[in-house]
């Protein structure tokens, strides 16, 4: 054959159509939503050798086994435990009533109706903001603890204040305390399993979470994340939020400076709902390392949500709480659809943080919406990122969103990394979901939504002493912006389902 650039042309042509032919394949093969499966196809097309590489890692999707696992495990809970809440709380009208509670009635129903999540009345809320706090309260706890810790983190690496939490942990299972570690291979990488050894020689448990494949070269899936922040101890203490157990959450690495990120410790039954979710999370895990399953029949056998009154809710500061999970393992969306409905229902204000600002449509029109309503809409990101494409997708709606109306700062002050939303004054939610596809989609995420008119006053106090730390985006900062960063932000966008 004579090797013309008619027949090299050729050759390509052919070449290009069994790719995209492929590419159809395999990613409809699979049942995704359209912003993903047309993502993924633009990656297939223009990225032949990368793009297919890229999705062997990134693009698919859990298997049946693990999604059967883990909704055989989440049945098992709901027809034991969760469901029996749920009857309990309509029997004895434990919902808030009056008028003023509507808007709080309304979410709690949404998530009971959508996810089977009781909501507990008898908490008592701490707010961390600095991870050195966090860290010096979680760490004197695990060293009061007298029966069980289970902590559950999508990072645990194996730096300086991993070893503090470590050294802690081994100290109490060489006590006696029965000690679980549940963590994500990626979000921990650099830390070895036998980073746990010693804890694992004294009587303690760690595994990662089923998400990690069995033998990565084998079935490569690096995209599902168990991005959740756990931490319960003795049954009646949790800490949920955004803080990882790692050096930079303290703010001791200079490419991002001062890490502000939000946390709470919850003591209350709240943290029981807490540890149902780490049951959930351990023993669908449970079924690759062959360690021994969370039973709850015993601990939590006598457990009974009971209301207290409005005016003990009040002089105590107690905060009616419902802990609410989603993930790739089923199709609810509750965090998802608690913040449209979070969103949607202010009347006054809605305050917003978040590293990532790529919200799904449904998100973003509600936010555009209640700004034209004459809703105080602000929303605030950092000034620096830690993932390019991700932050170049996040400027691309924050600029979307300062021309319909929203208000956008980017902190100024190190790296932001909270995920808060606080609206009129009584509600709102703590956890680890970002505003963004991945949280919605692909990562196991747990956050806490609050109906208590003293915790949402405490995260306003917080938002609007962080805004003094923030500069204002405005029309005219993003049209200064070169037209190079303008396309990096357009394209970045054409790919924001999938990173």
């Amino acid at each position: 054959m004579v090797w013309t650039w008619d027949v090299i042309r050729r050759i390509i042509e052919v070449l290009w159509l069994i790719n995209i032919g492929f590419a159809i394949w395999t990613v409809f093969r699979s049942r995704r939503d359209i912003a993903s499966t047309w993502a993924w196809l633009l990656v297939l097309s223009v990225f032949p050798v990368v793009g297919f590489i890229a999705y062997l890692f990134l693009g698919r999707q859990l298997s049946h086994d693990d999604i059967f696992s883990m909704r055989e495990e989440e049945l098992r809970m709901q027809n034991r435990f969760l469901k029996k809440q749920h009857k309990l709380i309509q029997k004895h009208k434990l919902l808030p009533e009056g008028d003023r509670h509507t808007k709080d009635r309304m979410m709690v129903n949404g998530f009971l109706n959508n996810s089977e999540v009781p909501i507990t009345f008898d908490n008592q809320v701490d707010l961390f903001t600095d991870g050195h706090v966090k860290f010096a309260h979680l760490i004197d706890d695990i060293n009061h603890a007298q029966t069980m810790i289970s902590l559950e983190y999508y990072t645990f690496y194996s730096d300086e204040l991993g070893h503090r939490v470590l050294h802690a942990l081994e100290k109490a299972a060489q006590r006696g305390v029965k000690v679980r570690v549940l963590y994500d291979i990626s979000g921990s990488r650099g830390t070895k399993p036998r980073f746990f050894n010693h804890l694992r020689e004294l009587g303690g448990e760690a595994q990662p979470f089923i998400s990690a494949p069995k033998h990565w070269f084998m079935t490569p899936r690096m995209n599902y994340h168990l991005h959740r922040k756990l931490v319960i101890i003795d049954h009646q203490l949790g800490y949920i939020g955004g803080f990882n157990i790692g050096d930079q959450y303290l703010g001791l690495m200079p490419k991002f400076g001062y890490w502000r990120d939000s946390h709470l410790r919850v003591r209350g039954q709240a943290a029981q709902m807490m540890e149902i979710r780490f049951a959930m999370d351990w023993n669908t895990s449970c079924r690759r390392s062959r360690l021994p399953k969370f039973s709850l029949d015993e601990e939590l056998a006598n457990f009974k949500i009971q209301r207290p009154t409005d005016e003990e809710i009040e002089s105590q500061n107690l905060v009616p709480m419902q802990i609410v999970s989603s993930g790739p393992d089923n199709q609810r969306f509750a965090i998802r659809r608690g913040y449209e409905n979070l969103i949607s229902r202010a009347t006054k204000y809605v305050y917003i943080q978040s590293p990532y600002l790529i919200p799904e449509p449904s998100i973003l029109e509600a936010l555009v919406i209640s700004a034209h309503s004459g809703v105080d809409v602000r929303i605030m990101i950092p000034c620096k990122p830690d993932h390019p494409f991700v932050y170049r997708a996040t400027e691309y709606y924050a600029k979307y969103l300062v021309n319909n109306g929203v208000k956008v700062y980017k902190y100024d002050n190190g790296f932001i990394h909270a995920k808060t939303l606080v609206a009129d004054g009584t509600l709102s939610s703590v956890g680890s979901a970002n505003m963004d596809y991945r949280s919605f989609s692909l990562n196991f995420e747990v956050n806490a939504f609050s109906y208590s008119h003293d915790l949402a006053e405490r995260l306003r106090d917080v938002y609007e002493q962080d805004l003094k730390k923030c500069t204002q985006l405005t029309p005219e900062y993003f049209a200064q912006q070169t037209k190079w960063r303008k396309f990096k932000q357009y394209f970045s966008r054409l790919l924001s389902p999938i990173l």
